[in-house]
């Protein structure tokens, strides 16, 4: 388990990262809390950082679910998946938003395959 401890603190860093980068641009931008908007390149920051947190909520019991019921390595493969997934969608992010999918997708696709994985290998132990 620790190579999935690993890659949630790594995770936890990279919110943090966006995290930092949102308060960077509010001071550059001058954007006074508590205002969410107000310069486009601002508001980017903060919906990378936003949305990240929105994934991670669910991304990071079901990455250790997964790890626990079905396999450890296979966790910290969709863990890195995930982790890079979110830088792809950052750099799409800011650059256009609609440009995103690629990077979502990447996040988006181990969130579900840990999901469905712990569902399916927990549930098939009921029947």
């Amino acid at each position: 388990m620790e190579l999935l401890a690993i890659i949630t603190v790594l995770i936890l860093i990279q919110v943090l990262f966006f995290g930092y980068e949102v308060g960077k641009a509010r001071g550059k931008y001058n954007i006074k809390a508590p205002a969410v908007t107000g310069h486009e390149s601002f508001d980017k920051h903060y919906r990378v950082h936003q949305n990240t947190i929105e994934q991670i909520v669910i991304f990071i019991p079901s990455l250790w679910l997964f790890g626990y019921f079905v396999s450890q390595n296979v966790a910290a493969v969709f863990g890195l998946l995930f982790f890079v997934g979110r830088f792809v969608f950052r750099a799409a992010y800011l650059k256009d938003p609609a440009s995103r999918e690629i990077g979502f997708m990447l996040g988006f696709a181990p969130l579900a395959l840990c999901l469905l994985g712990t569902l399916f290998y927990v549930g098939k132990g009921l029947f």
